[in-house]
């Protein structure tokens, strides 16, 4: 088999920085900074402009949150104090002051689960900018306006405009937008939070790209926080793959250790040191063994694309998994931006 992989035509499904960073092998211009509490971990990442272009990113800070099971009310209130804290930072940064008034901005489809993350964040937010407009509530508050505009298949028009049209009106000092986002990797779906000062461009994730919500467009701050909740049909088989590759490397260093018979399969493959070798893989898989993970990628889309299947697939729990999310998200924002909102 002597096929010539064309690596252009393939781009990377990722809306996240911590992954389009992975493989940078020059981190000139790149600040990175990670964290770890528990099974919470932070990653702080600074891209100046140079650094941006090559991954094709917005010069700006991003933040990472990843966790695990957000089904569990003790690791959910976690997970909400540490966004809380990051987002409050972020704020900061902005030079935003507490009485600064904000528009908080839901996008997506409420119909389609995968993609209703903003509008049900959307219901959760602590809207006060109309008490205002009537009296002049207690200290601790500030002026929150928030609408969910829908998409531009059921209002015909761009989502940026609308935003724009609504702030002609409303005339906040800066936006949050809450949107759902496409992740390169099946481990992080549903489990990672990205917060980012650059803006976002709705629908990027699966080819769809809209036009950018950011301050060079609204001409104020734009802080954009979102959840991968989808990962196309490429990155599933790849990802089942390398999986495949790290489980036959794990049966051969250590379930075949008489030493390890009474633990077998309780261990979690992934968790551990697996000393993974060249020709293990050229055995596995053969001819496929040969190709790197980009390649594999590239060959993976050139079989699916063409006949319709590179599908964009999301977990079947993942009615329950968007209440949790949208959760923490909105209650986060609150108090983020209410300083006596306390209630987690």
């Amino acid at each position: 088999m002597n096929h010539e992989i064309d690596l252009s035509k393939y781009q990377i499904r990722t809306d996240l920085a911590v992954e389009a960073i992975e493989n940078v092998e020059d981190r000139t211009g790149i600040e990175e900074i990670t964290h770890e509490q528990e099974n919470i971990k932070v990653t702080k990442i600074t891209l100046d402009s140079k650094s941006a272009e090559s991954i094709h990113k917005k010069a700006g800070d991003y933040i990472t949150i990843e966790f695990k099971d957000i089904s569990d009310y003790q690791n959910r209130q976690e997970i909400k104090q540490v966004f809380t804290k990051n987002l409050k930072e972020l704020l900061i940064k902005e030079n935003l002051k507490e009485d600064a008034q904000c528009l908080v901005v839901g996008l997506g489809n409420r119909k389609s689960t995968p993609d209703a993350l903003g509008p049900l964040t959307i219901d959760q937010i602590l809207v006060t900018n109309h008490l205002f407009l009537l009296d002049t509530p207690e200290e601790g508050f500030r002026p929150v306006c928030a609408i969910a505009p829908g998409v531009m298949g059921e209002t015909g028009i761009e989502t940026s405009d609308l935003i724009q049209s609504v702030i002609a009106v409303a005339k906040p000092d800066f936006v949050i937008v809450v949107d759902a986002l496409a992740s390169q990797s099946i481990t992080r779906i549903n489990q990672t939070i990205q917060m980012s000062n650059t803006g976002i461009h709705p629908g990027s994730g699966i080819g769809n790209s809209r036009k950018e919500i950011s301050k060079e467009i609204l001409g104020i701050p734009v802080i954009a926080i979102g959840v991968p909740t989808v990962v196309d049909a490429v990155t599933v088989v790849n990802d089942t793959l390398q999986f495949l590759h790290k489980f036959y490397a794990f049966q051969k260093d250590f379930a075949n250790n008489p030493m390890h018979k009474m633990v077998y399969g309780q261990v979690n493959y992934l968790k551990q040191e697996i000393n993974i070798k060249e020709e293990e893989k050229k055995e596995l898989f053969g001819i496929l063994g040969n190709f790197n993970e980009e390649e594999t990628k590239v060959l993976i889309n050139e079989v699916l694309t063409p006949i319709g299947y590179n599908l964009m697939v999301t977990p079947k729990e993942v009615d329950f998994v968007m209440q949790n999310l949208s959760d923490v998200l909105g209650n986060g924002i609150n108090q983020a931006l209410h300083r006596n909102v306390t209630h987690l």
